[in-house]
């Protein structure tokens, strides 16, 4: 088992024991009643002129621990905002990047930027209980659902009024990605199964992806000239966490990224 496969397993439990705390129908039942009529704010503002930046909220991750050991999350969130993010991911998974539920709810209230829930779905209930935290979008990753699971989780969120960023590594998901009608597609540039970065990854699958389609380069990411050449291939986005969690001044680190690109959608 892969440490990927190991994570969706925990996950699969952790949901089996929240749906003990409330039902599937209950918690359905109130994603229901918040309504579907959003706008879809997390599509509209990857579509801005230029690279996107959707900056992430992340205390740990299973590769390098402990990042941020002081998480003061809510500050973190607003000195994305202020410093020009097109949005926030925040991770809520609670065993091996330390994140939470909370942590999703108070920055979503927070900011007036839109919020992906970074997290691992393999539940329908996982997509009901992100439309009641307040995220406007959720994470489907390839390699963890199969065909008819993407379509339908695919689906759910968007009668949520939800986007989905649809997660591939390999040509065979970007495939599987478009097929399933994801209009935003993230290519993660670390291999799930090893933790591997190679940023090049984005840049060689971006054939593969349609025109018409938001295109997301995940992980990795860590200077000026990763972010020029990811432009210059014809990215839209880019989710980055590490590089600046680790800045003390994250605003200012997020201004050195962006400041050799110069793309224009």
């Amino acid at each position: 088992m892969n440490i990927l496969e190991e994570i969706a397993g925990r996950t699969r439990e952790r949901i089996e024991e929240e749906k003990k705390r409330k039902s599937l129908a209950q918690i359905r039942r109130e994603a229901v009643l918040m309504g579907g009529n959003t706008g879809f704010p997390f599509e509209r503002a990857l579509k801005a002129e230029g690279i996107s930046y959707i900056c992430e909220v992340k205390k740990a991750s299973p590769s390098k621990g402990v990042i941020a050991a002081e998480f003061p999350y809510l500050e973190i969130a607003r000195s994305y905002e202020e410093a020009g993010a097109a949005a926030i991911s925040c991770l809520t998974e609670p065993f091996y990047f330390q994140g939470q539920n909370d942590y999703l709810q108070e920055i979503a209230g927070t900011v007036t930027i839109p919020v992906l829930r970074k997290d691992f779905v393999v539940d329908p209930y996982m997509i009901y209980e992100a439309k009641i935290l307040g995220a406007s979008a959720v994470l489907l990753i390839c390699a963890i659902l199969t065909d008819e699971e993407l379509e339908a989780y695919f689906r759910l969120a968007d009668m949520l009024g939800m986007s989905a960023l649809v997660e591939a590594h390999t040509g065979e998901e970007v495939k599987r990605a478009v097929n399933c009608g994801a209009r935003i597609i993230g290519v993660n540039n670390r291999d799930l199964k090893t933790f591997e970065v190679d940023i090049t990854t984005s840049i060689r699958l971006r054939p593969l992806i349609p025109a018409e389609c938001i295109y997301v380069s995940e992980s990795g990411i860590a200077t000026p000239e990763d972010i020029a050449r990811l432009a210059d291939s014809g990215t839209d986005a880019v989710l980055i966490g590490e590089t600046l969690m680790r800045s003390k001044d994250k605003a200012a680190m997020l201004k050195a990224l962006s400041s050799r690109c110069r793309k224009e959608k």
